[in-house]
C-alpha cells in the first residue's frame, strides 16, 4: 500500500512538472519545431518535458527504467517509466489545446499505471490497477470516478478516432456504417472520453507503446477493454511492432472485433 500511495502521488508531481514546462510553450511565439525521420514534427517542450522527467524518475527511483519517445531507453531495473511528453504535438505546434503529456509505469509485465494530464483542456485522468479511474479538473481537487457507458448496440455507439491515416479503408467503413456517430476527437482524448462514458468506442489502426501504454489502465478500470483490433491482448514491451488499438465500453468489444475482422 505504501508503494502504491508512493507512485500515485510520484505520477502527480511528475505531470504537475510536466504541465508546467508544456503549457506556457503552447502557443509560444519562439517555439521551436522540426522534423523527425518519420516526417512528425517535434517542438522543444517535448525534449524539455522527456528530459525532465527523465530526471525526475532518475531521482526518485535510481533503479527503474524509462521509455520515452523522444529519447533512447534507459534499462535498468523491472519497473520500467513510460512517457509520451507531448501526445497530439501536430496540435500543439498549431494551437490545438487537445494535446497531453502520458506517464505510465510498468510492472511485472504488465502496465499498473497510467496518468493523462492535458493542461490546455483544463483535465486530468488517471488510473492504478485494482483503485479505479478518476478524472479531475485541474482547477478543482475534488477527482471523481470514470465509468464507461451502458450501451449495449453498436447502432446506438458513438465512435471516435483520429484520423483515417493508416487504416484498412473496409474496416473503417465497416465501423462507421455500424455506429450511431462517428467524432474524430483525437489522439489520448478519444479514449480517455470512452473512459468518462462520454463515447462507446474509440480506435486507431496503429499506435507505439508510449502513445497507449498509460491509456490501457484508464480504460479497463473504467469498466471498459482494450485490445489490437484481432482481439488479442495489447504488446507491453517497446521492441513489439506498432500495434492496431481499439477500446469499448466492453458490451461492444466482441461485436467490435468481429466487424474488424469480417467475421459474424
Amino acid at each position: 500500500m505504501t508503494q502504491f500511495r508512493d507512485d500515485l502521488e510520484f505520477v502527480q508531481h511528475l505531470a504537475d512538472q510536466a504541465d508546467a514546462i508544456s503549457l506556457p510553450r503552447f502557443k509560444a511565439l519562439d517555439l521551436q519545431v522540426t522534423q523527425k525521420p518519420d516526417l512528425t514534427p517535434v517542438s522543444d517542450a517535448d525534449f524539455a518535458v522527456e528530459t525532465h522527467l527523465r530526471t525526475l524518475i532518475t531521482e526518485q527511483f535510481p533503479n527503474d527504467s524509462v521509455i520515452g519517445e523522444e529519447f533512447a531507453q534507459k534499462s535498468l531495473g523491472e519497473r520500467t517509466w513510460i512517457i509520451d511528453p507531448i501526445d497530439g504535438t501536430k496540435n500543439f505546434v498549431r494551437g490545438v489545446p487537445v494535446w497531453a503529456t502520458l506517464i505510465a509505469l510498468r510492472e511485472g509485465g504488465q502496465i499498473t499505471l497510467g496518468l493523462v494530464s492535458a493542461p490546455a483542456l483544463g483535465r486530468r485522468w488517471w488510473a492504478m490497477t485494482g483503485h479505479g479511474a478518476w478524472v479531475s479538473e485541474l482547477t478543482n481537487d475534488s477527482p471523481r470516478p470514470m465509468q464507461v457507458s451502458s450501451v449495449e448496440k453498436l447502432v446506438d455507439a458513438s465512435f471516435s478516432f483520429s484520423d483515417q491515416t493508416g487504416w484498412n479503408q473496409d474496416q473503417f467503413d465497416a465501423i462507421r456504417a455500424a455506429t450511431w456517430r462517428q467524432r474524430a476527437y483525437g489522439d489520448f482524448w478519444s479514449h480517455t472520453l470512452l473512459a468518462e462514458g462520454a463515447i462507446d468506442l474509440s480506435a486507431e489502426p496503429e499506435l507505439a507503446l508510449y502513445d497507449y501504454a498509460a491509456l490501457v489502465p484508464i480504460v479497463v478500470e473504467a469498466g471498459g477493454t482494450a485490445t489490437q483490433f484481432n482481439g488479442e491482448a495489447l504488446p507491453v514491451n517497446e521492441n513489439e511492432s506498432h500495434p492496431s488499438f481499439i477500446c469499448t465500453n466492453g458490451s461492444l468489444h466482441r461485436e467490435c472485433v468481429n466487424l474488424l475482422n469480417n467475421e459474424t
